[in-house]
């Protein structure tokens, strides 16, 4: 069992039926738990009505809470989400909610060595106070923890320095294809087709991994030596809320184990396609899948 953290925003998806847990992080966590590794949320949320419902959820979820901080001056975060007919998600996201303010800890201070993986993303830090401390955590695990970047181009939440710093920390970059001629472009680097860039942004970075989902198209991933594209697996698609993050965490977890290329996009495709089957990002576990998903190997 590997110890992975989610790092960044935990909130509400408010949907016009419901509110459901959301967040990055939440997400990825809950998926890694389902795959048999410890998966550990590193947030922060309101000491308000809320938060605490934010924390009864992750006991319901099976998720730790223990590393969820609690903020007297700010309010928990939410998020207004949208569904179209295809079951895309469009989103408005309140700021200067309690995630814009991570405090670095001891707590986090010692999560952060005991880590073998920490996937961190852009949105969470769009404030001064969250980057700094994401950057601490970054710096404190310990050489060898595998560090992932999932870039989350949301609204106006990003810059060239938010993308350029944090791809230095990282030694997998995840974006999807709409992302990535934006990030390329933003970072001074030519965008002549998808792989190209995949490469050329891998290169610059001295990056591990890059991978490029492709939403039902299926995904790229780009190492030093080697490239491979997955088709993707047809599914009716409920909504995409939490796809991405699930297809994050079953790469992050045949990462881990030593996996090819191959067994990784397959795992990833694979959750990837039965998360957004489901409604919302944190479905009920499916045996039948997870094991699909944990047989692949390289």
């Amino acid at each position: 069992m590997m110890l992975v953290v989610g790092l960044g925003e935990v909130l509400w998806d408010l949907f016009p039926e419901g509110k459901q847990l959301g967040g990055a992080p939440a997400n990825f966590a809950y998926i890694t738990n389902l795959l048999g590794d410890r998966g550990i949320i590193a947030s922060r949320v309101g000491d308000d009505a809320l938060g605490n419902e934010i924390q009864q959820k992750l006991g319901t979820l099976g998720l730790e809470s223990s590393y969820l901080q609690s903020d007297s001056a700010r309010p928990t975060g939410t998020v207004r989400v949208r569904v179209d007919q295809d079951g895309q998600a469009r989103f408005e996201i309140t700021d200067m909610v309690a995630w814009d303010f991570l405090e670095w800890t001891p707590a986090w201070e010692s999560l952060a060595q005991q880590a073998d993986a920490i996937c961190f993303g852009s949105l969470a830090q769009r404030s001064p106070a969250s980057r700094e401390t994401i950057h601490k955590f970054l710096g404190a695990a310990r050489p060898g923890t595998a560090r992932i970047f999932d870039v989350n181009l949301r609204q106006a939440f990003y810059s060239a320095k938010v993308l350029s710093e944090s791809l230095k920390f990282a030694d997998i970059a995840k974006l999807n294809a709409e992302e990535l001629p934006r990030v390329v472009e933003l970072l001074g680097i030519p965008h002549h087709g998808e792989q190209p860039s995949a490469e050329r942004l891998r290169f610059a970075y001295g990056l591990k991994l890059v991978c490029v989902t492709r939403g039902a198209q299926g995904s790229l991933l780009v190492s030093e030596f080697e490239r491979h594209e997955h088709p993707g697996f047809r599914v009716q698609v409920a909504d995409t809320v939490g796809a991405g993050d699930a297809f994050t965490a079953a790469l992050v977890h045949h990462f881990l184990r030593g996996a090819g290329l191959a067994a990784m996009n397959e795992a990833a495709n694979r959750i990837g396609a039965w998360v957004a089957s489901c409604v919302g990002a944190t479905p009920s576990s499916d045996d039948v899948q997870l094991r699909r998903i944990l047989a692949t190997t390289a």
